[in-house]
C-alpha cells in the first residue's frame, strides 16, 4: 500500500504495520473518524520518522498487528517505546495475535487496545479515551521521563573471570524482577572493541551504535533509543559496535552525558565494562552506586587487583563503592579453597563479599546459546545467586523510594 498523500501538519495519526493491507476495515474506519486526517506508515521507517520528529498536529499512533508479526516482535516494540519516548499515544489493534504476544506489547506502553475487526463504534471510543488525558496520567508520564537510575559497572580485573557473564544475567536478573512494577532495566556494553554482551544474548550489532559514539554533539534520549535492542521486550541493551574501535572513541564528558541520559529512562543500568583502565573509567566509577570488580583466586587477579587499588588510590576515586567479586568460588566443604580466599583479601587488604559458585560446563553452553542461565539452567547454582544479588539490589532500590516518598 502507498503511503497516502497527507501533508505532515495535517496528519493526527499515523498507522503502523508490516502490511497495512490486511486491516482494510481499519483504514476505512481511519478516513471515517479523522476525515482522511491520517496517514499510512512502514513498520521498518517508523523509527526513523519519529526521530526526525512529528507534526505539530499528530496526536497518536495506531500499531496494527497480526499473527504473523509475533515472529519478530522487536521492531514493533522498538517503534511502540520510540513513539512513547515522543509523548504520542498508542492504540494497539490486533489480529488474530495470542495473549502472551499481546501482553508484551500493552506492557512496553500501548495506551488502549481494539481487537480486529473493530466492534462498532470501538474505534471512536478509543480516539476519544486517547485525546482525554488525566492529570495523573500525565504526571505519570513526566515521571517515566525523569527517572534517576542507578548504575552498576562490572569490571573484569583479568580477561576470563566471567565478568561479561555477571553483567549479562546480573541485568536480565533485575529485568525479570520489574515485570509487575513501573521501573525499567538497561544494560550497557562499553567495551567498544570486543564486548561480547551481544553474544551472550543472541543479538544483533547495529550501526546506529557507531552513530551514537562517534557523533558527541548527536548523543540525546532519541540517539540512546535509537541504538538500543530489546532483549525479549523487557531489557534495554546496548551493544558493542560491529567493528572493533578504539576505546579512547569516546570523550569522558560523552560518556557523562550518555549515562545521565539512561538514568532519566531506566531505573537500573548495567554497565559491562572493558579490562583496560582508559580516561573515562574514573567518570563511570563516580557515578556508580555500586561498582563490581570480578575476579578469581589466581596470582594473575591478585597481581591485577593490586594494579587496580593502585590506580584507585593514586586516582582519589571513592573506593568505598567497589564491590569485590569472587567468582568461582570454592564450595561449602572446600576448606583448602576458604583458606586461600582468606588469605587473599588479605593479602590485598580488601573485603571480599560477594562469592559467585563455580556454574560449571553449563555456563559457557548458556553464552554460546545466547541465552541468560534463567532460560537454560535456572536451576544452576550461579544462576541462584546473581538472582539474590538482583533482589537485594531491587529491594534496597524500592526501600529507599518508600522512605522519600513517606
Amino acid at each position: 500500500m502507498a503511503l497516502r498523500k497527507v501533508k505532515t501538519s495535517d496528519v493526527e495519526a499515523y498507522a503502523v504495520a508490516r502490511d497495512l493491507g490486511g486491516f482494510q476495515l481499519l483504514t476505512e474506519d481511519l478516513d471515517r473518524e479523522l476525515s482522511g486526517r491520517w496517514s499510512n506508515l512502514d513498520l521498518d521507517k517508523a523509527e526513523a520518522t519519529f526521530k526526525a520528529g512529528v507534526g505539530p498536529g499528530l496526536e497518536f499512533v495506531i500499531f496494527a498487528v497480526s499473527q504473523s508479526d509475533e515472529n519478530d516482535l522487536t521492531p514493533i516494540a522498538r517503534s511502540i517505546q520510540s513513539a512513547r519516548d515522543h509523548g504520542l499515544k498508542v492504540l494497539l489493534v490486533a489480529k488474530d495475535v495470542s495473549p502472551m504476544a499481546l501482553h508484551q506489547l500493552i506492557r512496553i506502553g500501548a495506551d488502549d487496545f481494539a481487537p480486529y475487526p473493530l466492534p462498532e463504534g470501538a474505534l471512536n471510543e478509543s480516539i476519544s479515551r486517547l485525546r482525554t488525558v488525566a492529570p495523573e496520567e500525565q504526571a505519570a508520564e513526566i515521571k517515566s521521563r525523569n527517572r534517576r537510575g542507578i548504575i552498576l559497572p562490572v569490571y573484569g580485573v583479568a580477561g576470563g573471570v566471567g565478568a561479561s557473564t555477571f553483567a549479562v544475567n546480573l541485568a536480565w536478573e533485575l529485568a525479570q524482577l520489574t515485570r509487575k512494577t513501573d521501573k525499567r532495566a538497561a544494560l550497557l556494553d562499553f567495551n567498544f572493541q570486543f564486548g561480547s554482551v551481544s553474544t551472550y544474548l543472541d543479538l544483533p550489532r547495529r550501526e546506529a551504535i557507531y552513530e551514537l559514539i562517534s557523533d558527541p554533539s548527536a548523543i540525546d534520549h532519541d540517539a540512546l533509543s535509537q541504538a538500543l535492542t530489546s532483549y525479549k521486550t523487557r531489557l534495554a541493551v546496548l551493544t558493542a559496535p560491529m567493528d572493533a574501535l578504539p576505546l579512547d572513541i569516546v570523550a569522558p564528558e560523552d560518556i557523562q552525558k550518555l549515562l545521565e541520559i539512561a538514568q532519566t529512562s531506566y531505573d537500573f543500568i548495567v554497565v559491562d565494562m572493558p579490562q583496560a583502565l582508559v580516561h573515562w573509567s574514573d567518570d563511570v566509577l563516580r557515578m556508580a552506586e555500586t561498582y563490581f570488580a570480578v575476579m578469581e583466586v589466581d596470582m594473575r587477579s591478585a597481581q591485577n587487583t593490586l594494579r587496580f587499588l593502585r590506580a584507585l588510590k593514586a586516582e582519589d576515586l571513592p573506593f568505598e563503592k567497589v564491590q569485590f567479586t569472587l567468582n568461582r568460588a570454592p564450595g561449602f566443604t572446600d576448606l583448602n579453597g576458604k583458606t586461600r580466599v582468606k588469605r587473599l583479601a588479605e593479602s590485598l587488604g580488601v573485603d571480599i563479599n560477594i562469592l559467585l559458585p563455580d556454574g560449571g560446563k553449563t555456563v559457557a553452553s548458556a553464552c554460546d546459546e545466547g541465552q541468560p542461565l534463567e532460560s537454560s539452567a535456572p536451576k544452576n547454582a550461579l544462576r541462584k545467586e546473581i538472582k539474590n544479588i538482583a533482589e537485594s539490589i531491587f529491594e534496597a532500590v524500592v526501600a529507599e523510594k518508600a522512605a522519600v516518598v513517606q
